[in-house]
């Protein structure tokens, strides 16, 4: 039954699969869940192996947190996305803790970390797909990284703002200052004085739940 359930789409999304033996294949899909969690649930907090998550619905935070709590968005995951990075004991020399949250409500299935150790090790093309894997994501992680040491706010929050009209198909961004500061790893306070700095130059029009880009140009023209 587990296998008649998942393996249609693992045969889709992991190029390993037609490589492997029928029976690592059984193993696979009898240690699958279908979970589902809702917006604001801690899908992963770095205390234990939680597993590889394929996200069918909604959109997963990937961050990392300081000791005082301040976190940093590292990137999101959504439909179609695999988070290798909840999977600590597969990938042994990921050594910093990373946290997973659902933004939205969202559907996943997810692969026991400990199963998907297992036939890792005995299975080279799993443990070469899940490095691979990580290490695409970690070019994520540096444009971030980038972002934040070597980026004007002005031009960080244009990209943000750039980039997530283009992902919703909308003029209007429907997050809160919290939550854009959130995304960015800065202060609200910083990002409220510079939307209205951008309100005032007529790029955007701030509202109380959202921002909405009014000139593209000018919006572009700070992103470059």
């Amino acid at each position: 039954m587990a296998r008649e359930m998942f393996e249609p789409v693992f045969r889709e999304i992991f190029p390993f699969w037609g490589g492997i033996p029928e029976e690592d294949k059984s193993f696979i899909c009898e240690n699958t869940l279908a979970m589902t969690y809702p917006a604001g649930t801690t899908v992963h907090d770095s205390t234990e192996c939680s597993g590889v998550i394929f996200i069918r619905s909604g959109c997963l935070r990937v961050y990392i947190m300081s000791d005082e709590g301040k976190d940093i968005t590292l990137y999101r995951l959504h439909a179609g996305d695999i988070c290798m990075l909840s999977a600590s004991c597969v990938l042994e020399t990921v050594t910093f803790d990373v946290f997973v949250d659902a933004e939205e409500n969202s559907e996943c299935y997810v692969i026991k970390g400990c199963a998907f150790s297992t036939v890792s090790e005995r299975n080279p093309l799993i443990k070469i797909y899940a490095l691979e894997t990580a290490v695409s994501r970690f070019s994520d992680v540096m444009w971030v990284m980038q972002q934040i040491l070597f980026m004007s706010l002005d031009r960080r929050l244009a990209i943000f703002l750039w980039d997530e009209t283009a992902r919703c198909g909308s003029d209007t961004v429907n997050l809160t200052h919290a939550e854009i500061a959130r995304y960015m790893g800065s202060a609200r306070e910083v990002v409220s004085r510079m939307l209205r700095y951008f309100s005032s130059e007529g790029i955007v029009e701030v509202s109380r739940g959202g921002v909405r880009v009014i000139d593209k140009e000018k919006l572009r023209a700070l992103a470059l």
